[in-house]
Order: C-alpha cells, then sequence, then structure tokens
C-alpha cells in the first residue's frame, strides 16, 4: 500500500543527500522531490505497458481493470496515460518544462481520480494483492496533485529571471 509514496519518499531522500555531497543539481529538497516523483512515474507508467503478474507493481490488465465503465477504450486509455505520465516524468527533470508538467501532471491525476475511486470501490486487486483502501488512495492520490503543483510554482530565481532582476 505504501509502495508507491516510497517510490518518490527514498529517491527523493537520495537526491537530496547527493545534494548534500555536492550535486548542485539537488541542492534543494524542492528539486529532488520532483525527481523522486519522476522516478515514481517511470516506475507507474511501466506498468502500463507490461503484463500483470510481471513484478511487484500491477501490469497493464490490473490497470484496464480499474478503468471506470464510462471511460471509452479502456486499454488504448491506459496506454494514453502511461505515455502521458512518461512525458510528466521527463518534463519535470528539466527545469525549463517543470512548470508545464507539473501543471500537466497535476491535471492527469485529477482525471485519474475516478479510476483510483473505481478500482478501491469494486475491490479490484493488483497483482492478486487485494485492492487499495479509498482512505489511503484518494489522499495519496492528493499527495502526488501537491507535488506535482509544487513543480508548477515558479522559485524566486525563475521570478527574478522573467522580470530582469537578480535572484535574492
Amino acid at each position: 500500500m505504501f509502495g508507491t509514496l516510497m517510490l518518490i519518499v527514498v529517491p527523493a531522500a537520495l537526491f537530496r543527500l547527493l545534494g548534500a555531497f555536492g550535486v548542485g543539481r539537488f541542492a534543494t529538497w524542492r528539486v529532488s522531490v520532483l525527481h523522486g516523483l519522476a522516478v515514481m512515474l517511470v516506475f507507474t507508467a511501466s506498468a502500463h505497458f507490461v503484463p500483470s503478474a510481471l513484478g511487484p507493481l500491477p501490469g497493464h490488465h490490473d490497470l484496464v481493470a480499474m478503468v471506470p465503465p464510462f471511460v471509452p477504450l479502456p486499454r488504448l486509455a491506459v496506454y494514453v496515460t502511461g505515455v502521458l505520465e512518461l512525458i510528466g516524468a521527463a518534463g519535470l527533470v528539466k527545469e525549463a518544462t517543470r512548470p508545464t508538467a507539473g501543471l500537466g501532471l497535476a491535471a492527469l491525476f485529477v482525471l485519474m481520480l475516478p479510476a483510483n475511486i473505481h478500482a478501491a470501490v469494486e475491490h479490484i486487486p493488483f497483482n492478486g494483492e487485494s485492492a487499495t483502501p479509498l482512505w489511503f488512495r484518494i489522499p495519496e492520490q492528493a499527495v502526488f496533485m501537491a507535488i506535482a503543483l509544487w513543480a508548477y510554482v515558479p522559485t524566486r530565481a525563475a521570478t527574478a529571471r522573467r522580470s530582469g532582476g537578480v535572484p535574492g
């Protein structure tokens, strides 16, 4: 149940540790956490394209099962959301595309919320494990949305660059 969150927390902590050892890219928690979200998205996106029961993450069939009945072409929807997750992950890594990626990912997480609710309410298992309960699934999605929106919020340095000033 906590696996997806750990796919953000552990990489973010490792990235920040690299920052503490002088790797300038990871000098802030914000960038480290956003890169952690990118790592999580690469793992979750890969599940959209691999068969179920291949590893610890759910596979394509599991994700198709969680698509609510009102969504047309559920198999295609799973492939499309996987591609969007990969694009969003790539966008988070580059500073210039980070705000757009963050806003796009926040919207994607909102659009995927009905599938998460459907999976919890209908008790749809992943890899044979019981469904993640709704009380955990919705706050988890809210965390993902918050981190994505954090990417959208401009930093002081970016604001200063846009206005022609010097960051302070």
